[in-house]
């Protein structure tokens, strides 16, 4: 299992059109692809939204965010371990 971390932080009059996006568009997106389990969607009070996807194997990457929503997107790739 590979959890992939995606965060992109809006710009302050675009928080509401980006989670829309996020919501209705980029996530749909990722759950079509063939590795996908699963994914969840976190707003933070400093217009941060973060995607956390879970992949049997070779994550996605989320589609590219539209001109003018938000700063550059960034991801991170994460592996259970073992306690």
């Amino acid at each position: 299992m590979i959890v992939r971390m995606w965060e992109v932080r809006a710009y302050p009059r675009t928080f509401d059109q980006l989670l829309q996006w996020v919501c209705e568009v980029a996530v749909p997106e990722l759950e079509e692809r063939l590795n996908h389990v699963s994914s969840e969607v976190f707003s933070s009070t400093d217009l941060r939204v973060v995607v956390i996807s879970r992949w049997h194997r070779d994550p996605t990457e989320a589609p590219v965010v539209p001109a003018g929503l938000a700063r550059s997107a960034q991801s991170w790739d994460f592996t259970p371990v073992d306690r």
